[in-house]
């Protein structure tokens, strides 16, 4: 059985499968800098496809050649954000349409059921962009009128990256193609 300290993100050791979205970067940066953790921690605009993953540790050659087997099933796809959407304290951005990244999520934590998205502490993973995170009504008004006079951003999935906590920031160790163009 797996220690519990070995697994929280937090730690350093603690891994997340992203999908990086720089074209987001100019409409939630400043955002992301104020109210969110992990914008500070040093990930970039992004929607997580598995959080947490395994510990660094047990993450080696042949479980990144099988996160690579896996995703090559899922080519490369085009998503847009053009509306925000809403979590008790929490302000992102909807993809449109989410399925493919849902499939994503669906794909990795179906080979490693150990690692279910977020712990297992949602029924429905909803697939987003976070902008601001734990904040009060206010700001959250304040940021969703900003950022939705910026939308529609569109953006082309085409990787999957690999992030690793040191105990300090997160630094991408390995990026995972999706075929095609």
């Amino acid at each position: 059985m797996t220690d519990a300290a070995d697994t929280d993100p937090s730690r350093p050791g603690g891994t997340g499968l992203i999908v990086r979205i720089p074209e987001a970067e100019a409409a939630v940066r400043s955002w992301r800098e104020r109210f969110d953790p992990s914008a500070r921690a040093g990930v970039p605009a992004h929607v997580t496809v598995l959080f947490p993953f395994l510990p660094e540790a047990r993450v080696d050659g042949p479980v990144c050649a099988a996160v690579a087997a896996v995703l090559d099933g899922h080519p490369a796809f085009e998503v847009r954000f053009a509306s925000c959407g809403r979590f008790p304290g929490i302000l992102y951005l909807a993809p449109e349409p989410d399925g493919r990244l849902r499939r994503l999520t669906e794909a990795i934590a179906a080979r490693w059921p150990e690692a279910p998205p977020f712990g297992g502490r949602f029924a429905d993973v909803v697939p987003h962009l976070t902008v601001a995170h734990h904040e009060d009504e206010h700001v959250l008004a304040r940021a969703e009128a900003e950022v939705a006079a910026l939308l529609p951003v569109t953006a082309r999935v085409s990787s999957v990256e690999l992030v690793v906590h040191d105990g300090t920031v997160w630094r991408t160790r390995a990026s995972f193609p999706l075929p095609g163009r």
